[in-house]
């Protein structure tokens, strides 16, 4: 005889359903508690010192300030007693410095000024006029001629030093010297490889003849004028 079971009282009959249930509460207390949070405790209330007044000791009054007493008032002024001067002031008589008509004018001469020559310096190559080197003054290129008397000077007064020729020292000087107002040669200047080479330099170009001055817009001048001076050994 096979035993019979009650439809209503079977526990497998709805099984899927209740592991589903189950399931489902285990997944919802694992995320309420992954989800749970604890914060501290705050006081809600401010927290402050609360300093109670007691004003039992009893502050001492201050002691009143005691002014000093108003100075006394100024003795009045002595009187003073007005003499009369019995001396006699003697008054300052101012004179007039104007004319009159009856005194004579005297005439003043007229004053002569003397014109300040101003200290112009022209380079040779600009100027109008330029300086006449003696024996230049009849020629047509007077620029020309001056620069050709210039180098038959210094080949007329050349003079190789010793020294220099000892040490085997030659080179160029460049000598820059200035053509006064007066024709006189002054502001002489040398730039060379040896001392030696400059002395000599400043030797031939003092040993220039007095020139006649250059001149601009009539009037003399200064004019500088440079020229090299070669030294070489043969």
């Amino acid at each position: 005889m096979e035993p019979k079971k009650n439809p209503h009282v079977d526990v497998s009959k709805n099984s899927s359903l209740y592991f589903v249930i189950g399931l489902a509460a285990v997944l919802g207390i694992i995320y309420a508690s992954m989800e749970w949070k604890k914060y501290d405790k705050v006081n809600e209330y401010d927290i402050a010192l609360n300093v109670e007044d007691q004003l039992d000791e009893e502050v001492p009054m201050t002691e009143q300030i005691k002014t000093p007493p108003p100075p006394p008032p100024p003795a009045a002024p002595e009187v003073i007693e007005v003499v009369e001067d019995e001396e006699e002031v003697e008054e300052t008589v101012i004179e007039s410095t104007e004319t009159s008509q009856e005194e004579e004018i005297i005439e003043v001469e007229e004053v002569e000024v003397e014109e300040v020559e101003e200290d112009i310096s022209v380079p040779f190559a600009v100027i109008e006029d330029v300086p006449i080197f003696p024996g230049c003054e009849g020629a047509k290129d007077k620029k020309a001629c001056f620069q050709e008397m210039m180098q038959k000077h210094i080949r007329k007064n050349f003079r190789y030093p010793e020294i220099a020729q000892e040490m085997g020292v030659q080179g160029r000087v460049n000598v820059i010297f200035v053509i006064q107002r007066d024709g006189s040669i002054g502001d002489i200047r040398m730039r060379g490889p040896d001392k030696n080479l400059e002395a000599e330099a400043l030797r031939i170009i003092k040993k220039l003849p007095k020139m006649t001055p250059g001149k601009q817009r009539g009037r003399p001048v200064k004019v500088p004028f440079s020229i090299p001076i070669t030294f070489k050994l043969q």
